[in-house]
């Protein structure tokens, strides 16, 4: 596994009902130590959409919504968990990030995916190609915001993405520019991170365009060591260089972690003792949930947790106890 790194720690949003609300939480979640808050790449509302995948709607677009978290915060990075390569013209996007970067002394992180939700792609008028071709153009589009972010004159003539006759400005703020993180749960997209991103997020199998029960099932402790092999092959001799992250979308903080294990379990219908062992589910008192993450990054390297919006309040002592150690 990659050399251990310290804890870090991600704010995953969704909700914002006022600007000041939005600034609001930006600047609680750098107040508590979280170290990066990310938006989401989906357009949908409340509706059917969401209703068939079992994707909670999002009220905010993820470009505008991180400039206003950066100008809002003055430590805090922003990114996105994670762009749909599909969405977003690639020269476009890598010229926004850049700008980004360059305007908040370096704060930004580039979430990169193939995007996953079927009846998104329906509902905002999108054609969404088989799973080989959205990944050979996210790498593509990966090739593309590197090449962007070097400065150099851009000669990309790639099957999916091309851009030609101009240096990429402005240069990010960051050295070496800004970094890649890669998301996903599935061979393919888990080779091609291993090969190309710098943060590699381990997350569900979301290949049936929804989430539920399955999803669960797709990563298990088992099910994430072998996406984690995968990500080795991908990454060959540049593996220990990649940090691994992971969404921790199962929190309860709790001096009963019993009667809520029991509770979370039932939901998806497998035994407590399975869910305890989850790798996403983070369920106990404070002192077993830092156990339970240090033992977790020593088994899987995971260092990098992301936690919902609504977990900011409930999970920062477990921040406040091992970001940086």
């Amino acid at each position: 596994m990659p050399a251990t790194r310290p804890f870090r720690f991600g704010l995953q949003a969704f909700e914002a009902i006022s600007a000041s609300d939005w600034k609001e939480t930006a600047r609680a979640a750098e107040s508590l130590g979280y170290g990066t808050l990310f938006t989401t790449d989906h357009y949908f509302g409340p509706g059917e959409i969401s209703e068939r995948t079992g994707h909670r709607p999002v009220d905010v677009a993820p470009l505008a919504a991180m400039a206003f978290a950066a100008s809002a915060t003055s430590t805090l990075r922003v990114g996105c968990r994670v762009f749909s390569a599909d969405y977003h013209n690639p020269v476009v996007l890598a010229k926004e990030l850049a700008t980004l970067d360059f305007l908040s002394d370096g704060r930004v992180e580039a979430g990169m995916g193939a995007g996953w939700v079927a009846a998104e792609y329906e509902g905002i008028g999108l054609e969404m190609d088989r799973p080989g071709i959205r990944i050979a153009r996210l790498g593509e589009t990966i090739g593309l915001l590197r090449a962007h972010w070097a400065g150099e004159p851009l000669d990309v003539a790639g099957e999916y993405v091309r851009a030609s006759g101009f240096s990429g400005r402005p240069l990010p703020a960051q050295e070496g520019g800004i970094p890649i993180m890669v998301g996903g749960g599935a061979s393919k997209i888990l080779h091609l991170a291993g090969a190309l991103a710098d943060v590699v997020s381990i997350n569900f199998d979301n290949s049936s365009g929804k989430l539920g029960a399955t999803s669960v099932a797709s990563a298990t402790a088992d099910r994430t060591a072998e996406k984690l092999s995968w990500v080795r092959e991908g990454a060959g001799d540049r593996f220990d260089r990649i940090e691994l992250e992971i969404g921790a979308y199962f929190v309860v903080v709790t001096d009963r972690p019993e009667a809520a294990l029991d509770s979370m379990a039932a939901r998806f219908g497998v035994e407590p003792e399975h869910f305890a062992s989850h790798p996403h589910a983070l369920i106990g008192t404070v002192d077993s949930v830092c156990d339970l993450l240090r033992q977790r990054r020593e088994q899987y390297g995971f260092s990098y947790i992301t936690v919902a919006q609504r977990h900011l309040e409930e999970f920062a002592p477990i921040v406040a106890r091992l970001a940086g150690t």
